[in-house]
């Protein structure tokens, strides 16, 4: 077995990428590039009913966008690379009846011929008695005789990995501690499906032990399994790898997270606007913290402080309010050039590339201060570069008394006046309020909402100046016309 740390990301490809799956394949990552280990990505598509095609390629998708490179793993739907090819669970079935077999015929595992129907009658019988539901273990103890007898009727089969019917199973818990199970509190384990397939529970282990991988960080909803996976180990004669598992996400409300409180697909915040360094900063931080509370940082930051000893073993609560403030400051700090090339594909859906207009650095710069999305960007900047639609509050600031005179008095002041730069702008507008006898907001309001159809906006004078002579003219002389 290797000395090199090596970690995995082992989702289904049953739906998409959420929440929870991307804090653990983020965790996986940071913990391997610390330690300078690698980093396994494996599709677990035992499911054959509800695998697809489709959440593979989603998960993938996710994977990538939130920056997080496999060494080990598929590269698309159809191919994968690494030493321990395949990585799709259904590409590997003949190893897993290898190991089958092996504990078969070392009687270690035995054919069950439960139906449904009296596994369900288990369940019940248990409920009423108040026990855990769990398998009462009839087929375990079968001849040879009666099995035969059982299959010439036609029945269908799994097969029970045995449990220890006593002591206790500890699970050595990077975050947990030592968690101890009553093996006699146990079933006999699903490992072969009645479908002659594996179950889940069988192939991680196997997959595991020969992707060489020494530590298993996955959600707490996996630790009931783990001592069950401990004794396959055992039984196959092969040391557990690091057990750590991580705590529930909770939503703001208290409850499990879901849809409700907000999108949880990856694929859905990539497409609100938030920045992939943003999600990989607060997915850290749920569940992890450092000792002084550090909140933002860099990705070599990230890696060189993250341990899972760090993490908590009480649920995190995600909070969007929170993920908004962060993403606005990672926004902030971005360069303006690679602002403006993340905010294109946002900017393409609304329409705005390629319109007549300024530069897209000079009005994006204009508002960078407010964006918490880039899913905002086109909506702030896009009366830049589309025809004037009136807001109601605008119009309540073109309704006032003398408003049509002060717009065709602007024309006037402004249309030889030169540079129509911000500063000159303002001191020109101030001293047109002077001679008018005029506030400065019966001037500023009444022209912001002339040349924008809105009643905020950037910086007025600098917003002009960016806007340009000829574009600020056509506007305040159609405002004009309109108000007749």
């Amino acid at each position: 077995m290797t000395t090199k740390i090596r970690t995995r990301f082992a989702p289904s490809p049953t739906g998409f990428l959420h929440i929870g799956g991307a804090r653990t394949t983020l965790y996986n990552w940071l913990y391997a590039r610390r330690h300078g280990g690698d980093f396994v990505l494996r599709i677990e598509d035992t499911d054959e009913v509800r695998s697809t095609e489709d959440s593979v390629t989603a998960i993938l998708r996710s994977i990538e966008w939130l920056g997080l490179d496999w060494d080990e793993g598929p590269v698309d739907e159809k191919t994968d690379r690494g030493p321990h090819s395949p990585y799709y669970q259904m590409q590997r079935v003949e190893i897993y009846r290898k190991y089958l077999e092996q504990l078969l015929s070392e009687g270690k595992a035995y054919r069950c011929y439960c139906t449904k129907e009296e596994l369900d009658e288990m369940r019940k019988l248990a409920q009423l008695e108040k026990r855990p539901p769990r398998y009462d273990g009839r087929c375990r103890a079968l001849t040879a005789a009666q099995r035969a007898a059982l299959e010439a009727q036609g029945k269908k089969w799994s097969v029970r990995f045995k449990m220890p019917q006593d002591g206790v199973t500890i699970v050595d818990d990077i975050i947990r501690g030592q968690v101890r199970f009553e093996n006699a509190l146990q079933q006999d384990l699903v490992i072969w499906k009645t479908t002659d397939g594996p179950t889940y529970n069988f192939c991680c282990v196997i997959d595991d032990h020969l992707m060489e991988i020494t530590h298993v960080t996955r959600g707490d909803e996996h630790l009931s399994n783990t001592p069950s996976q401990i004794q396959l180990y055992y039984a196959l004669g092969w040391k557990p790898p690091i057990f750590a598992h991580l705590s529930m996400i909770l939503g703001p409300d208290g409850s499990k997270l879901s849809k409700r409180h907000g999108a949880t697909s990856v694929l859905e915040y990539r497409d609100q606007g938030y920045l992939p360094h943003t999600m990989r900063n607060y997915l850290a931080l749920l569940g992890w913290s450092t000792p002084d509370s550090q909140q933002l940082f860099t990705d070599s930051d990230l890696i060189a402080k993250f341990d899972l000893a760090g993490c908590q073993k009480s649920p995190a609560t995600f909070d969007t309010v929170k993920l908004q403030w962060m993403n606005g400051e990672y926004i902030r700090q971005m360069p303006l050039d690679e602002l403006v090339e993340r905010a294109k594909p946002f900017l393409e859906k609304a329409g705005l590339l390629g319109l007549p207009g300024p530069d897209l650095k000079k009005t994006i710069a204009l508002e960078k201060e407010k964006f918490k999305l880039l899913s905002e960007i086109p909506g702030l900047i896009e009366f830049f570069y589309k025809p004037v639609v009136m807001q109601p509050k605008a119009e309540k600031n073109l309704a006032a008394p003398g408003v049509r005179e002060v717009l065709l008095g602007l024309v006037e002041a402004l249309k030889d006046f030169a540079p129509f730069e911000d500063k000159n702008l303002e001191a020109r507008i101030r001293k047109f309020c002077e001679e008018r006898g005029l506030k400065p907001g019966q001037v500023f309001h009444p022209l912001r909402a002339a040349v924008t159809g809105r009643a905020e906006g950037p910086t007025l004078f600098l917003m002009l100046e960016v806007m340009g002579r000829e574009t600020v003219l056509a506007r305040l002389n159609a405002a004009a016309e309109r108000l007749k």
